[in-house]
């Protein structure tokens, strides 16, 4: 089994695990703050899984990411400090099989590139969505935030994001 441990957050929404990459001070605790409220708030499931330190592993052909033992349960509120999930009414889940990957750049192509929309981790692809500083900044988080649930909705299954049955889900949550 392949392993390493990524700068990034984590969410689940419904059922897909959604990896949040991106440089410090990006977004990633705020991005995935708003998810997990607009997920909540539209009735729908949502948790955290990691925030910061995310391990992520290959397993056969899926990304199952874990929080890292030492942050498991906390996520960074900008300007509040270190909280944990379950006091800010959010759940916080052990494992994910990830779905989706999104990164925070600085600056990002006016146009993307014909292999744009995909990311590579741990030798399996994922669908990617790329936003960049000016994006966040404009006050289209909302729309990012949508963007990012139907991508979640809409990620076909396959490599890396088949659905699991309730059997496999456990395998998974044991380190299986």
């Amino acid at each position: 089994m392949t392993r390493l441990t990524a700068h990034a957050t984590c969410v689940v929404l419904g059922e897909a695990g959604v990896l949040i990459r991106g440089a410090s001070g990006s977004g990633k605790s705020s991005l995935a703050l708003a998810l997990l409220d607009r997920a909540r708030l539209a009735g729908g499931f949502a948790a955290l899984v990691g925030d910061d330190r995310v391990r992520l592993a290959r397993h056969h052909d899926r990304l199952v990411a874990r929080p890292h033992p030492r942050v498991a349960g906390l996520i960074e509120v900008r300007g509040l400090g270190i909280r944990e999930a379950a006091g800010l009414g959010h759940a916080a889940l052990p494992a994910c099989v990830l779905r989706l990957a999104v990164d925070l750049v600085a600056a990002g192509p006016r146009l993307s590139e014909p292999e744009a929309g995909r990311t590579r981790i741990l030798g399996l692809d994922l669908p990617c969505l790329v936003a960049d500083r000016a994006l966040r900044d404009s006050g289209l988080v909302p729309g990012l935030v949508s963007a990012m649930l139907f991508a979640c909705a809409r990620t076909p299954t396959g490599v890396a994001s088949r659905p699991h049955s309730p059997a496999e889900s456990s395998a998974v949550e044991q380190g299986a």
